[in-house]
């Protein structure tokens, strides 16, 4: 069991290797759901709570942004390979959205 490569040819160490990533993963994807779960709650917390809303609509999108970035890496597996291409096209229309938002306010401010 010391080599557990996936391009064994023993059956029983490729089983073995493919149970330990499945476990693996698994794994990642209830801590991050707990978390989400958790900000969620912190997010209806800080609303309840009555703080000032200068403080709750940038806190409460950071955690929003923190929660599309766990569903993207953990439950959409962009963190595989093989998924380079949807990251790059997914940044890039992030970037030309921030640009076209930002151009926009820039003009209604002037």
């Amino acid at each position: 069991m010391a080599n557990l490569h996936p391009k064994s040819g023993d059956p029983k160490v490729t089983y073995e290797y493919r149970r330990k990533k499945n476990a693996e993963e698994m794994r990642m994807q209830v801590i991050t759901f707990t978390m989400m779960i958790f900000f969620t709650v912190i997010a209806f917390v800080a609303v309840g709570a009555g703080f000032s809303k200068w403080f709750i609509i940038p806190f409460v999108l950071l955690l929003a942004v923190v929660q599309v970035i766990f569903q993207l890496y953990y439950f959409m597996h962009m963190s595989h390979k093989g998924h380079e291409a949807p990251q790059l096209f997914m940044y890039s229309g992030v970037i030309v959205a921030f640009i076209t938002i930002l151009a926009f306010l820039t003009i209604i401010w002037l």
